[in-house]
Formats: C-alpha cells, structure tokens, sequence
C-alpha cells in the first residue's frame, strides 16, 4: 500500500503530526496504516512513541458515554491506561478546548477536583452545576435538563443515586455523558484502582483482589473491571450485603473462563495470598442512619494488621476514600508501608484526563 510506503520513510516529527491530523479526521484506512508503521518500528529504540502513538491514535470511545465499565472492552480499558500513564509521566501533553459540566447531588472532594483539574489541564474549562441552585431542584424533568445542557457543554459527568437518572440523562442528551458515580457503579474510580494496581505489580493479569465489606458500587465495579482485565476478584461481605446479582452475572459473563469471580462471607479465606486488598466504607450516602447498625456486623471484615498478614507479602492495600479510620480500615493499615491509597487518589486525575481526552478528542 502506498500509505505504509510513504509513512515508513517519515521522521518521528512529521510522523506524529500526521498521527494527530489523521486521528482528528478519523481516516481508518490511514489509521492502520500508520499503527503498522509505528507498530513496525524497533521496539527497543521506540518504546515510550509506541506506546504514545497507540494512544493517540483511540478513537473507538470518540463522543461515547461511559455509564457503565462494562461499556469498554479489555483492549479500551488498557489503552486508557496506557494513555494516563503517559499523561502522568509528562510524556504525552494534550490539549482540548472544551466544556465540562459537573452536575453532582452527591457530596464530592476527589470526583470533583480530580474531574476539574483534568479538564482545566488540558485546556477547557468547567461548570459546577449544583442541583440545590438550578432547576433541577424545583422539580425539572431530566429530559428537559438534558436537552437544554446538551446546548452548552461538550461533555457531562452526573454523580447521583439511581442508575436511572444517570441512564434517563443519556437517552436524552446528544453530548457524551460520564458515570461519576451512581449508587449502582463507580466507573471511574475502578480505573484509578487498576492503574495503581499495574504500577505496582506491572500487570492486572493473573493476580488476585480481594474486596472487603459492603457489597456497593465500588464492588460492582471491581467485578466488571476486574474481570476485563483477566485479574481474580473475590468479594467478602456479611450475609445479606451481597453485590448486585445482575452485576455479577455480567462479570462472570466478562470473565468467562480466564478468571474467577468469588463471593464469600469469610473474610479470613478471602485473604488469603491475595495481591490486593480493598475496602470500602461500610454505609455509603444515603445509608447515613445505618450506621451504627451496621458496625457489629461489619467489624468482622476491617483491615488491620492480622488480616493483611494472611495477604501476599508484596501485597498493596486500596480504599476508594474518605475512610473511617478504626471502622473498615485501621490507621497502621491505611498509613502504613503496603498502603497504596494516595497514589490511587492521585490516578483519579490521570485516568479522567485520559478518558476526557479520548472522548471528546485532543490535539
């Protein structure tokens, strides 16, 4: 083909600005031409541009909304990863001048500044729609909502309760929409967590999490993102605290036969030689008055220092944040030497950076 002979004889210079205009311009028969050429060049001379190239070259999330991890396939998840890696290593800069809007009904630190910064870094800007100061508040149907921000913003991040609002918001906006955390599933966290995951161990795949606790969002995300890339899962909660069961059957579905999904109710056996430890609050918002109940029930499934021990040796411990230190986690732990849990806030951003950037486009 005379594209491959062409961009075989160009420099890395000239190469990557005809990466960018082409990948702007969504020419596929040009695409693969020059992933074969980037794909063809000597690894050990071209690694840090193999992976950049590669990057910048996904376009299948282009103007995609992401309400669900089981929305992206393994090869989606990974490149996203690899794009926020390069991000966070300076080695990739992008840029993409537009609107986000933030329309949260749920309190909010890491969701909220890491979404805002993402955007702000990479050039656009961003609109906090609290819904105690629009209409949303007075009762405005969602579709009518939809239609009107769908005028002004690019893209829109929902942080709310039902998965129905969320889904509603979707149907009915023309501008991509972002899962920034339902009561069903928190996409976006789950990405940080698999991105701290490969820093550490270099891979997902083939290791063993182990989540402990409410069987929540969070929960329901692990599964679905573990599953897609091929990492065991197994998910320990008291009776009756079990993940969603239609989640479950997805991830098992995911899964298939490269890994296993566990639910168990014994935390002792769920921790064992595992690579990766995780919890949770044990009352999400709005389970506030649940609280104290739930303590007696839970203190079984805390990490402290005699659970961790039963873990791999190398093992890292997560938790999505904020913690209630003495509750689902003790202060050894979480500030110890195993504890992972700022890098993973901080991969928050990179990941959001990455996934903004792949949906609405960057130059």
């Amino acid at each position: 083909m005379q594209f491959l002979k062409t961009f075989s004889a160009m420099g890395e210079e000239k190469l990557t600005k005809m990466v960018f205009n082409y990948r702007l311009e969504k020419k596929k028969n040009i695409w693969y031409s020059l992933n074969t050429v980037i794909l063809a060049r000597p690894v050990q001379q071209r690694q840090d541009r193999i992976v950049l190239y590669r990057a910048l070259l996904m376009t299948a999330l282009s103007g995609r909304d992401l309400l669900s991890l089981a929305d992206l396939s393994p090869t989606e998840i990974q490149e996203l990863l690899q794009m926020a890696t390069q991000l966070k290593s300076q080695r990739l800069k992008l840029r993409c001048n537009k609107v986000l809007g933030l329309l949260f009904s749920k309190a909010s630190t890491r969701t909220r500044v890491s979404f805002s910064v993402a955007m702000y870094q990479l050039g656009g800007q961003v609109i906090d729609l609290n819904p105690n100061v629009t209409q949303v508040s007075r009762g405005e149907p969602i579709q009518d909502t939809a239609r009107v921000l769908e005028r002004y913003l690019d893209i829109l991040a929902i942080r709310t309760f039902a998965q129905q609002e969320l889904e509603t918001f979707a149907k009915y906006a023309r501008i991509p929409v972002v899962n920034a955390l339902t009561d069903l599933e928190h996409p976006c966290q789950v990405l940080a967590d698999l991105m701290t995951i490969q820093e550490c161990f270099g891979t997902c795949a083939g290791l063993t999490l182990t989540y402990l606790g409410d069987g929540n969002n969070v929960a329901n995300s692990l599964m679905l993102g573990c599953a897609l890339v091929e990492m065991n899962v197994r998910v320990a909660t008291p009776i009756g605290y079990e993940p969603n069961a239609a989640v479950v059957e997805t991830a098992r579905s995911l899964a298939g036969n490269k890994t296993e999904i566990i639910l168990t109710h014994d935390p002792v056996a769920a921790t064992k030689g595992v690579h990766v430890l995780y919890t949770d609050v044990w009352a999400s918002m709005g389970q506030e008055a649940e609280a104290n109940d739930r303590m007696p029930i839970f203190k079984p499934y805390q990490i402290n220092e005699n659970l961790l021990s039963l873990a791999n040796a190398e093992a890292i411990v997560l938790h999505c944040l904020p913690a209630h230190r003495g509750e689902e986690i003790t202060d050894e732990v979480i500030e110890g030497s195993q504890s992972r849990v700022w890098d993973q806030a901080e991969n928050r951003l990179h990941v959001q950076k990455a996934l903004l950037a792949s949906i609405l486009g960057a130059e």
